[in-house]
């Protein structure tokens, strides 16, 4: 994760002042894998223009994003394909076919369980 925190700060936003970087709660995704991977003085100027915001552990798109992946591997991606060109179709089928059953997610956390366990991260209003 450094490597491409690294290449984001200096090579894609090497102009922005704060880049944002949402993550999921993985525990290397923390400002200390940047001095694991870099000397002190590199880490420190790239974690003074990195703010992570991390996502919820439960419900998060990242979680959705992470399913799908899985979905794909094991639906499409569990056999050798011999080059790019036939993995971008083989994936491009699949997609299609994926979307058209659109199966929605099945979420065990529901919304009365988010407020008790997030209920830190909303802000509240006493009158």
């Amino acid at each position: 994760m450094a490597i491409q925190i690294k290449e984001m700060a200096d090579v894609r936003y090497p102009d922005a002042k704060k880049i944002t970087l949402v993550a999921d709660n993985l525990n290397t995704h923390v400002g200390a894998s940047l001095y694991k991977a870099f000397v002190p003085e590199k880490a420190r100027r790239i974690l003074d223009r990195i703010k992570i915001h991390y996502s919820p552990k439960h419900g998060s798109w990242l979680n959705m994003a992470e399913i799908e992946f899985s979905i794909l591997s094991k639906q499409c991606l569990d056999c050798r394909i011999p080059d790019q060109q036939i993995m971008k179709k083989e994936i491009s089928i699949w997609e299609k076919e994926r979307n058209g059953h659109s199966t929605p997610m099945k979420w065990r956390f529901t919304t009365e369980d988010a407020r008790i366990k997030l209920a830190k991260l909303y802000p509240t209003i006493e009158l």
